[in-house]
């Protein structure tokens, strides 16, 4: 493939990638979740306590989106504020108890949706695949 075909792979890597965001989006329909408030949940649920700013960080936005992010999963009784107990001043995100279990919920079900995505390569093809992406990724 000469280099009219690298703008090809570029524009079916797109297409995968937003087929996959509108798959995930869907995913998360149950739980009336966007995906940044899943993506927040999986950090705040990774973590002992996480300040806003970490998680801001994490999800790469601003820190007045991570506190509306935040505020939301609060909102629905997710996540929860404690004080931060190095700084007084600061408060951590911490999951609740059904945060938790949405969370686990959220991560079976996408796993049982890439494992349909993925179902249509056989074997040696996703292996080739992680291979490929991989390198790409680096």
């Amino acid at each position: 493939m000469g280099d009219e075909g690298t703008g090809e792979l570029g524009e079916l890597l797109m297409r995968v990638f937003r087929a996959q965001r509108r798959r995930w989006r869907e995913a998360l329909a149950p739980w009336d979740l966007s995906p940044h408030q899943a993506r927040a949940l999986k950090v705040v649920s990774e973590r002992a306590g996480v300040r806003l700013s970490d998680l801001a960080e994490a999800l790469r936005i601003a820190p007045r989106s991570a506190t509306e992010v935040a505020d939301g999963l609060q909102e629905r009784g997710l996540v929860e504020r404690t004080p931060d107990p190095g700084d007084r001043r600061a408060v951590l995100l911490r999951p609740t108890d059904e945060g938790r279990q949405v969370r686990g919920e959220i991560d079976a079900a996408r796993a049982a949706d890439s494992s349909e995505l993925f179902a249509r390569l056989s074997p040696a093809d996703r292996d080739a695949l992680a291979r490929i992406l991989r390198t790409l990724a680096d």
